[in-house]
């Protein structure tokens, strides 16, 4: 299709999963930009390789992305090209452009050369600028899908256009569904291919957009076209299933540590495991990828670093990740989106302020993203924990500019989004810690140290919906610098603190904090917590 984007989204009511009974599932997930592997091997001169095949003949599909990586060491001074010729200029043809970027240096790290393959494209035939005889055929052709089937359709990388069959008949049906979650970012664009859709004619682009969608369309006839009988987001259909278990690393005892202690499903913190990674206090941690977690930031006595460490979903903490964004401590870590997290707030030293405002958001696959500016009042010390069941998160209490201690809190949405003050409720306080309990997606923060420097064990209950109750009166030994994480699917841990010790206190499902208990491992403070393992 081309022409004027049409108003999006044909949304229609019903349920996919019903008519996509007896449909034929395509085997193969369709993949809008695919990496070729580019090398260079003497055979009988040189010659490009493709994934390992000689002058691989390729079948390039319209509307999608496909990268030729020439980062190995032996594509020096073999820029790879395309023309219409075969040989390219070496065969008197030229270079052909359309939809065609390059970057780097053949030979170099990150050098490639894409193509986004336009409609109607010729057939093409890939070459070496330098040399010649060292190229194939790169067959173009439109991605029609076939009638009656359903196809996953991955987007992570880039956008791509999906053709639909050029003859269909009453009652053709195709479903579409957005495999990655990715629609939202990276659109899909249906080609009816001279058919209408939903009424209007094919001079009209239909773009699908929405993370989680699943497109169910039928063809009616030659008035109406294709029609969508379904179009549903599916994403109240992703619940994470809750973390059993949880961790504690790193902390001060005086000096910095680098020590770890897993606490199992029934709330038993085991001892000391040897440390992994930048030993240092001050840091964030949180769930990402629904059953790991992550470790960031943090301060190790002479600097504040940026480093981050994965934990498995078996607890086991890795090594050292390369710092992301702006190096900084007294920050707070937390997940969101069901199987996302965030790094935000914090104390950059030299900046000439006390505190920041920085985000750093990590993907589910434990990639940590550059800074954002973020809004709210800038401050450290302060505490986090995820709420209700859809993935939202809060962000509460701590120390700000200037000096003083504050309650306002500030709400993450779903798609890490954090919003203005909310006013606060309770004691001003500083060095809190917050988790999930419940299993209506309630939170708590508790613990801490007010404006007069005196250790609290007060809690404050949050309800699924992100409002924070009043005050209310405690259990166990007052103390700040402690941490806290979900545990056993839905109750909660408050561990270790200040004074240096290792005393832990169990929240029940309803948020009832208990007596102290004894604890294990290193005794200390200002360490952090997350919850992993959804496994028992």
């Amino acid at each position: 299709m081309s022409g004027p984007v049409a108003n999006n989204i044909f949304r229609a009511s019903g349920v996919v999963a019903a008519a996509a009974g007896g449909l034929n599932w395509n085997s193969t997930i369709f993949t809008a930009l695919t990496t070729f592997t580019v090398t260079v091997q003497n055979v009988s001169g040189n010659k490009y390789f493709i994934d390992g095949v000689q002058q691989q003949t390729l079948n390039l599909l319209e509307g999608f992305t496909y990268k030729f990586d020439q980062s190995d060491s032996s594509n020096s001074s073999h820029p790879l090209r395309f023309s219409t010729t075969s040989g390219g200029s070496h065969g008197g043809g030229s270079e052909y452009t359309t939809g065609v970027t390059t970057s780097g240096t053949p030979g170099s790290s990150g050098a490639y050369t894409q193509i986004v393959v336009a409609s109607g494209a010729p057939v093409l035939y890939y070459y070496c600028t330098a040399h010649s005889g060292m190229g194939g055929t790169a067959n173009t052709t439109a991605e029609t899908v076939e009638a009656n089937r359903g196809y996953w359709i991955d987007t992570t990388s880039t956008t791509c256009t999906i053709t639909l069959p050029s003859s269909p008949s009453k009652g053709d049906q195709i479903i579409l569904v957005d495999y990655a979650r990715t629609w939202g970012t990276n659109a899909i664009t249906i080609d009816s291919n001279g058919s209408n859709y939903q009424g209007q004619d094919d001079t009209y682009t239909v773009e699908y957009n929405t993370d989680g969608e699943v497109l169910n369309i039928i063809y009616s006839d030659a008035t109406k076209g294709w029609i969508p009988q379904d179009d549903d987001e599916v994403a109240d259909a992703l619940i994470a299933p809750p973390t059993q278990r949880a961790i504690f690393a790193y902390g001060n005892t005086g000096s910095r540590v680098n020590v770890s202690n897993l606490c199992t499903s029934s709330g038993v913190v085991g001892a000391d495991v040897t440390g992994v990674g930048t030993a240092r206090s001050g840091l964030g941690a949180a769930t990402y990828g629904g059953d790991k977690a992550i470790f960031g930031y943090g301060y190790t006595g002479s600097a504040a670093v940026s480093v981050t460490n994965l934990v498995t979903n078996q607890g086991v903490v890795g090594t050292d990740v390369t710092g992301v964004g702006t190096a900084r401590h007294t920050l707070s870590g937390v997940a969101y989106g069901l199987d996302k997290a965030m790094f935000s707030y914090g104390s950059t030293p030299g900046t000439g302020a006390d505190y920041d405002g920085k985000t750093n958001l990590v993907t589910n696959a434990g990639v940590v993203g550059s800074d954002i500016s973020q809004v709210g009042t800038e401050r450290g010390y302060l505490a986090s924990t995820g709420y209700g069941t859809t993935g939202q998160a809060i962000f509460a209490f701590g120390n700000i500019n200037g000096g003083g201690r504050t309650a306002i809190s500030n709400l993450v949405s779903s798609v890490g989004v954090i919003q203005a003050d909310t006013a606060g409720v309770g004691v001003a306080r500083a060095y809190v810690s917050g988790a999930t309990y419940g299993s209506s997606g309630q939170a708590i923060f508790c613990f801490g140290q007010d404006a007069s420097e005196s250790s609290l064990n007060t809690r404050s209950l949050v309800n699924n919906l992100g409002v924070i109750a009043a005050d209310a009166t405690g259990a166990g030994t007052a103390r700040y610098e402690g941490e806290a994480s979900n545990y056993g699917g839905d109750k909660a841990i408050y561990a270790y603190g200040s004074g240096y010790v290792n005393t832990r206190n169990l929240i029940s499902n309803s948020g009832v904090v208990a007596a102290d208990a004894t604890g294990a491992g290193t005794a200390r403070g200002y360490l952090a917590a997350a919850g992993y393992s959804s496994s028992a």
